[in-house]
């Protein structure tokens, strides 16, 4: 699923942002996000690899040259170790899609934009949708205590909804503990309810109070997914379904039922090195592991049909590529929530770090970074066993961006689709000279 946002990998999530970080950008939870590079009178004194700004006056996005985004992204895979990866890019030039190496390792078929995958977290902006979507009708709040849906949440009289949704409750993370890991490395298709976990965060103190800080934590939207049902009536998964992915034609896109582990035809297998907590908790591999992996001595495990049952409402969603552009433009442009709505979501992202206010934000389910005089995105991460994925957009220039791996992380620890970003951005927009690009 994913793992802790302060955690050291996961910043770069949004490599884009980590890698720009170092040079003025900085990822979301998983990658990192870009900070926005310096103005005119600090150009002297930048860091090497600042990236210089564009031509004010001219294009915001490149024209983008299909063969050679094809084969920037072969590259990629090929230096990340990746068995399979997936490309979306619409701007207003078109759409142009991406695929190398294949959907299930020794197989033969390519991958494509409309194979099922597990998103992980990218999971986290439809329990968001789905809960504003019951405060417009009225059948929450988003100051509601969150002990007014779920009982025995520690300190739940004090911890709203809001804070749920901006990871500021303080509550332990569940996939932190080392008993998930060895319970699903033990029996990987046993189903586990909402309640085993949250029991697992609640058996452990908060970190800090509510609204004092920002902590990534799946407990969260572990909660949030519980308050849905409280609220609106029906199971998570219905709600899904009904309010959300019919009315937007979103065909490829399920909540699986907690003892499902199969994926729809035609899906890509997942892969991972080592066991299921090398995804959920940043740990690095040893350098005899790393050693293994190059040499090929250890090959990757197949996570596919790992059931997901243990991420829920915080990452247990099945989509497509095809799907989840139509869901991130969807949302980011008002098609999901009304007006009001969607000025309170567009405008929640808050600091992570309050010492870099222009860094990166994570708000209602969403996080949101500038990287460059003329672009910002609105977007997320998803990392589990098995597959790395990344959803954005850029209402300001019309630009989609949906990545996919079939590897979560690569032999140098960076997680795959994220470690792509700069690689892509470098290739969409004016001005972009990202470190770390293939």
């Amino acid at each position: 699923m994913s793992r802790s946002r302060s955690a050291g990998r996961r910043a770069l999530l949004l490599l884009p942002c980590a890698a720009l970080l170092a040079a003025g950008f900085s990822p979301p939870a998983g990658p990192a996000d870009p900070a926005p590079p310096p103005g005119a009178a600090a150009r002297a004194t930048a860091p090497a690899g600042t990236p210089e700004p564009p031509d004010p006056t001219g294009p915001a996005v490149k024209r983008i040259d299909p063969a050679e985004l094809q084969a920037a992204v072969e590259r990629a895979a090929k230096a990340l170790s990746v068995p399979g990866a997936v490309v979306l890019v619409r701007t207003p030039q078109g759409t142009f899609r991406v695929a190398t190496g294949t959907t299930e390792r020794g197989g033969g078929r390519t991958p494509t934009t409309g194979d099922h995958f597990r998103i992980a977290s990218n999971t986290k902006t439809m329990t968001a949708a789905l809960i504003l979507r019951l405060a417009q009708e009225g059948r929450l709040r988003l100051d509601d205590p969150v002990s007014r849906y779920v009982p025995g949440v520690p300190g739940g009289d004090r911890i709203t909804l809001a804070d749920l949704l901006r990871m500021r409750s303080g509550l332990y993370n569940y996939t932190n503990a080392p008993e998930l890991a060895a319970s699903l490395d033990a029996d990987p298709g046993a189903a586990r309810t909402p309640q085993e976990m949250l029991a697992l965060a609640f058996a452990r103190p908060p970190g800090f109070a509510p609204g004092a800080q920002y902590e990534y934590s799946n407990t969260n939207y572990a909660l949030l997914g519980l308050v849905a049902e409280k609220a609106g009536g029906r199971p998570l998964q219905q709600q899904f379904r009904e309010r959300l992915f019919a009315p937007l034609g979103l065909r490829g896109t399920e909540l699986p039922g907690i003892r499902d582990t199969a994926l729809p035809e035609p899906y890509a297998h997942g892969y991972m090195y080592g066991g299921t907590a090398y995804a959920l908790v940043d740990t690095p591999y040893s350098a005899r592991m790393k050693a293994d992996i190059r040499s090929g001595k250890l090959p990757p495990v197949d996570y596919t049909h790992q059931n997901p049952s243990y991420a829920t409402a915080a990452g247990g969603a099945v989509s497509t590529a095809d799907d989840l552009a139509t869901w991130i433009r969807a949302l980011t442009t008002g098609k999901v929530l009304a007006p009001a709505t969607q000025k309170q979501w567009r405008d929640s992202p808050q600091a992570e770090d309050p010492a870099r206010p222009d860094g990166q934000k994570y708000g209602y389910g969403i996080a949101h970074q500038r990287f460059g005089p003329r672009a910002a995105m609105y977007y997320h991460g998803g990392e589990l066993p098995g597959f790395n994925s990344f959803i954005g957009h850029d209402p300001d220039n019309d630009v989609t961006l949906v990545v996919w791996t079939n590897l979560t992380v690569a032999p140098d620890d960076r997680t795959t689709a994220q470690a792509m970003l700069p690689t892509l951005l470098n290739r969409i927009y004016t001005g972009m000279d990202l470190p770390g690009a293939y």
